[in-house]
């Protein structure tokens, strides 16, 4: 499509057409520019950084407080938890109140929970510094619903594609900077680090983002209770939920269990090695754009399926491609390249079925990813302990099996028109 914005959609009264531009200018919002889409994939990966900072630092953690790599691989687990909080909590607001204000509020607190963890005396702060680091850094569940709403319908999934991209990239490459400074300076100063790029985030917000005002005039408790009733009448809402949280779930499952099995036999690898293998995920992380133009084309639960395909074939390679380099690189590539597939081609779907409650369809469906994200990470270290990284593997390519069986059982319950 290359209709210009001012030219994508007209509503209106009979005799009164108005343009999507009209529209936004009506209600005191500005409507997405290129620069703007630039900017909200770069800060949302480097806000959504703040989560995955923790993972290669697991080992360094441990030796600071003497304790086992076991107890100090709860941190991922309890920032991904936040997370979870912070969706279900926080990204509802976002249907009430102005946009760009609640992102500068939430920049803040990240900024305090970094700042909280780069101090922490002891695990036990560190633990609670996690949790509020994950609860602070839902801002990119906050953009992704603004972009949404300030794009034209038929360019939707490829602006999310976009902005997914600075996400998943920001993910990935979190990991090859925070094994980096967490080798040479120490893994305080990682979180010192995070603090200063996120106040300087704060800044940029508050002066280039665009305004852009909800519709919800109900109260904060009507706004919860409408979560139950989105979740209860949108089985599309529900299937793209399962299917993403089954896939979360091996995605946190093996990001945190790599840093163990790649800091011992036959590797030995320190965290500044370890952060590199970030870099090979990010090369499956530029595929989201495709995907996201994809599903403004055709039916986005294809995709997922070939996703999912990808997902099994990912855990196979790094069982069999344990002990060599090229097969874990591989591995990665391959993993990240199905989890665009699933996660952009379902948040598409999700953002599509109603435009106003776009905050609250994604708090539900990225409450219930995250939930299996944090649950992922506690299921990879028990799967660690029980069978090293080939009870990782085998766990990995069971869960896929899960969400496959979600996607077969919905199947033939949707109808493609309105996937």
């Amino acid at each position: 499509m290359k209709e210009n914005f001012d030219n994508i959609l007209t509503i209106g009264r009979p005799g009164r057409p108005r343009t999507f531009a009209a529209i936004m200018q009506a209600t005191g919002t500005d409507y997405l520019k290129r620069g703007h889409i630039v900017m909200m994939a770069i800060c949302t990966g480097l806000i959504v950084a703040n989560i995955y900072y923790c993972q290669p630092l697991i080992v360094l953690i441990s030796k600071t407080f003497s304790v086992t790599e076991t107890q100090a691989g709860r941190i991922p687990f309890l920032t991904q938890l936040g997370y979870a909080i912070g969706l279900l909590f926080f990204v509802p607001l976002g249907d009430k109140v102005e946009r760009r204000g609640q992102i500068v509020w939430m920049a803040a607190l990240a900024v305090a929970a970094l700042v909280f963890a780069a101090l922490s005396p002891n695990l036990l702060c560190l633990e609670i510094a996690s949790v509020c680091i994950g609860a602070a850094s839902v801002i990119p569940q906050l953009i992704l619903p603004m972009a949404a709403h300030l794009s034209p319908p038929s360019r939707t999934g490829k602006v999310i594609g976009a902005i997914m991209s600075g996400l998943l990239i920001g993910i990935l490459l979190s990991r090859t900077l925070s094994g980096f400074v967490g080798r040479w300076l120490g893994w305080r100063w990682m979180f010192g680090v995070a603090a200063g790029i996120s106040f300087s985030l704060l800044v940029i917000i508050r002066y280039a983002f665009p305004v852009s005002r909800p519709n919800f005039k109900g109260t904060y408790a009507s706004l919860m209770r409408s979560l139950l009733t989105l979740a209860r009448e949108q089985p599309i809402l529900r299937e793209a939920a399962a299917i993403n949280a089954l896939g979360f779930s091996t995605f946190g499952m093996f990001w945190t269990t790599m840093v163990l099995h790649l800091s011992g036999e036959p590797f030995y690898f320190s965290s500044d090695l370890i952060g590199l293998f970030g870099l090979a995920g990010a090369a499956g992380a530029l595929a989201a754009p495709l995907v996201g133009g994809s599903a403004d084309k055709r039916n986005p639960r294809i995709a997922i399926g070939y996703g999912l395909i990808l997902l099994l074939l990912s855990f196979v390679l790094l069982y069999f491609g344990a002990n060599w380099v090229i097969g874990m690189i591989a591995g990665i590539i391959l993993l990240d390249l199905a989890m665009q597939c699933i996660h952009v081609s379902n948040q598409s779907r999700v953002y599509a079925l109603i435009p106003h409650a776009r905050n609250r369809l994604n708090t539900v469906y990225m409450t219930v990813s995250f939930i299996g994200t944090s649950m992922g990470s506690a299921i990879g270290l028990l799967a660690w302990d029980r069978g090293g990284w080939a009870g990782v593997c085998i766990t990995g390519i069971l869960l896929t099996c899960a969400a496959f069986t979600v996607y077969a059982l919905t199947f033939k319950k949707v109808r493609p028109a309105t996937a």
